[in-house]
Parts: C-alpha cells; sequence; structure tokens
C-alpha cells in the first residue's frame, strides 16, 4: 500500500488525468444506466395500453409516424428507435413510419395518406410545420384536421414541447413522456396561422411568423461554434457593424380579435327518425316569418405604417387559455431607437425565448392581417423557424384548428387555472 502511495505521489499528474477519468467515465455509465430505467419503466407503462382486451371486431387503431432522421444533426433516428418506437408497438398500435429523404417530402406524403387514426411528428418545428402545411393543403383538410396529432420533439428546436410536456433537462425521459401522452389520449387545441403570398400556396404554422435583425442574427450564431457559450452574443455583435440603425419598413393592415364560437360536442347526437325530421321541418316552414336576409357588415381594417427592428406574428398556443372569449393571434412591432449593447444583450433573450416582446414596443390583437413590404426588400422571414424569402404576406388564424396530444398534467394545470 505504501508503495502505491508513493508511486502515485511520484507521477502525481498522470494519477490526477486517470482520476479525472475515471471519475468521467463512472459519471458516463450511471447515465446511461438511469437512462435504461427510464426506457424500461415507459415500456411497462406502455404495456399495460398492450394488454388491455378490445372486442374482436374492432379493429387496431392506426398510427402513422412521420420522422425527420435528419433532425437534431442526424440523431433523430437512434432517439425514436432508441426511447419511442418500442413504446408505440408496445401499446398495441398499428404503427407506420414513414422516414422523409428531404426537406419538403412531408408536404407530398402527406397528399397520398390514407386514412389514419393518429398522425405523429417525430422531429424538430420544421418537421411540425411541413407536416401540418401538407395536412392543411388536402383538399378534404376539414375531415383530415380532426385527426389528433402527437408530436415526439427530437429537433434542435421544438418550440411546442413546451406546451404540450413539462420541461425535463433528461433528453430520454422529454421522448418517453411525450410518447406515454400520445397513448394516454389526453388533447388541447392549438391555433394555427395561415400564411400566404401572393402567388405561393399557404404555408401552415403553429408558432410565429418573426422578421428583423434579432432572427437573422440568431441564424448566423452557429457559424461561430468555436466560441462556445459567446457564439450568440458574437453573432448579434457583428452584425451591428452592418447599417445601424437596422430598420425594417413596411405597412400593416389588421383586423381585430373575433368571438369565439362555443365549442362543438365532440359526439353528435343521434340522428332523430324521419317522421320526427319531417313534422320539424313543417312546422318552422309554416309557424316562423321568412327572415329577410342581412347584410353582412364590412370588416374593419385598420392600418400601420410601422419602422420597427423586428416584426412578430404569434398564435397564443404558448399561453393556452381554454376559457378565452376571443380569438386572436398577437402582433409585436419592437421600437427602432435601440442601442448596439442592448441590441447584443436582448439577442440573447430572443434565442431562448423567440416571443419575448421587449418593453416599450407596440402590441396588437389582430384575427387576420396583410403585410406590405417596398419593393427591393430583402431578407428573410422565419416561420416556425424555418427560412422563407420576403415577400407581402396575409396571415390569418384559424383558431382552434388542430387537435394535438398533450400531458394529462398540462391539461390539468390549464383547468385548474380556467376554475380559478
Amino acid at each position: 500500500m505504501a508503495r502505491v502511495l508513493r508511486a502515485l505521489r511520484s507521477h502525481w499528474k498522470k494519477s490526477t488525468a486517470g482520476a479525472c477519468l475515471l471519475g468521467w467515465g463512472g459519471h458516463w455509465l450511471y447515465g446511461r444506466h438511469c437512462d435504461n430505467l427510464l426506457r424500461r419503466a415507459a415500456c411497462q407503462e406502455a404495456q399495460a395500453f398492450g394488454n388491455e382486451l378490445i372486442p374482436a371486431t374492432m379493429p387496431l387503431k392506426k398510427a402513422t409516424v412521420f420522422l425527420n432522421p435528419a433532425a437534431c444533426k442526424g440523431k433523430a433516428r437512434n432517439l425514436f428507435e432508441k426511447n419511442a418506437a418500442p413504446i408505440l408497438h408496445l401499446s398495441g398500435l398499428d404503427v407506420t413510419v414513414v422516414k422523409t429523404d428531404y426537406e419538403g417530402q412531408a408536404k407530398k406524403l402527406l397528399e397520398l395518406m390514407e386514412n389514419t387514426d393518429l398522425i405523429i411528428i417525430a422531429g424538430g418545428d420544421g418537421t411540425v410545420q411541413e407536416v401540418i402545411t401538407g395536412l392543411l393543403r388536402r383538399a378534404d383538410e376539414a375531415a383530415f384536421s380532426k385527426i389528433p396529432i402527437g408530436f415526439i420533439p427530437l429537433g434542435k428546436t421544438c418550440t411546442l414541447s413546451h406546451t404540450l410536456y413539462p420541461e425535463s433537462t433528461n433528453q430520454v425521459q422529454h421522448i418517453t413522456n411525450a410518447t406515454l401522452a400520445i397513448l394516454k389520449g389526453e388533447t388541447v387545441p392549438l391555433d394555427v396561422l395561415q400564411i400566404k403570398g401572393e402567388k405561393e400556396q399557404p404555408v401552415f404554422a403553429v408558432s410565429s411568423l418573426r422578421w428583423g435583425s434579432y432572427r437573422d442574427a440568431g441564424v448566423k450564431a452557429s457559424k461561430y461554434w468555436y466560441l462556445g457559450p459567446l457564439k450568440t452574443k458574437a453573432a448579434h455583435f457583428f452584425s451591428t457593424f452592418k447599417e445601424w440603425p437596422q430598420k425594417h419598413q413596411a405597412a400593416l393592415m389588421y383586423v381585430g380579435p373575433t368571438e369565439r364560437p362555443p365549442e362543438e360536442p365532440e359526439e353528435k347526437p343521434s340522428r332523430p327518425p324521419l317522421y320526427v325530421r319531417l313534422y320539424r321541418r313543417l312546422r318552422l316552414y309554416w309557424s316562423s316569418p321568412k327572415k329577410i336576409p342581412q347584410e353582412v357588415s364590412p370588416e374593419d381594417w385598420e392600418e400601420v405604417k410601422l419602422s420597427t427592428i423586428e416584426l412578430s406574428i404569434a398564435t397564443r398556443n404558448r399561453q393556452l387559455d381554454l376559457t378565452r372569449t376571443e380569438d386572436f393571434m398577437d402582433i409585436c412591432i419592437e421600437a427602432e431607437t435601440v442601442s448596439k449593447g442592448e441590441f447584443v444583450h436582448r439577442g440573447s433573450q430572443k434565442m431562448r425565448d423567440p416571443h419575448t416582446c421587449p418593453e416599450g414596443s407596440q402590441c396588437i390583437q389582430a384575427s387576420r392581417c396583410i403585410l406590405q413590404l417596398p419593393e427591393g426588400t430583402e431578407g428573410s422571414f422565419g416561420i416556425d423557424n424555418e427560412e422563407y424569402e420576403a415577400m407581402p404576406v396575409e396571415v390569418k388564424l384559424l383558431p382552434r384548428k388542430l387537435r394535438f396530444f398533450c400531458d394529462p398534467r398540462i391539461r390539468e394545470q390549464m383547468l385548474h387555472a380556467a376554475v380559478q
């Protein structure tokens, strides 16, 4: 023992390096062990759903999974197969996995998709945006939009997961919780933005449209990867070397919020017999006077000339309120007068929460708007973190258009907040 201690003391540099390596290896192995325990517990919970008895005449529920293998820097396929696929197969679902090979393929595949009971999106914000765009472009979108949608967060940016699932620092736990939430069946209605250019087909988004300097600088942050945690500040700092102040000028026309109609019951009442329907129609025809059709009042449009450092048009999906009586989207027009230091500091905040509307900004609530850009305007829009060419667009809110599976705890919190 004394000889060992003497050897460690005489070779203290090697001993220190070995101890650090051994500690790191132990921590890594312990993390792998904890992840395996999480996967096993999730599979046991899914097995309970698979063991439920169903009538012999009832077919299995079909689930179509749209998997983007390129998400999360090419790690999405491995993450899905290790953490989500076993849970789905053990649950008793008839699972079909569709893997996309290139950008935009999901939109085309949705046009050819046959009837399914569930749609599951496995990827990031870009995959979500492609799938819902393809879904809502279908000729029979009125029927297909009623199919519940599940989201398994596998991408680098997964904005929607903050709405649907509790926060978790463990990636394996986050993925397994999201997959189990699909099996539990609790859903929430989400608003959708319909964004239409002058010639292009409409694009649909569940989060926001952003146009401005913060978005442009944030996209370039990955170029400064060698600066580590300072890469975000560096991207915003170097962007101030361009023309300053950076102004984005446009004209915005908008219509205010609309009253929310009562929600339709999920189960429609049974149809009455034919003689009852005939009697009701005859009684209604003879008893009630004919109504003169009233003219629909024109929409009250308001116009704003804006000069801003950034404009964002966002849904209220981040702050779901089941008791809200009006439907609207939030338009944030940020002030153009901002110093370079504030720009760098605020840019870091917007990387963490893109929907932050700083003090001094003009906030508008609207159900529909038209954004007119001057000729020769350069730059790009960020639609759910996907890049599109900047052009004049019409943005329309489709309230409660799609239903997404969510964690039951999130839904309970919403209902509890509604009661209070």
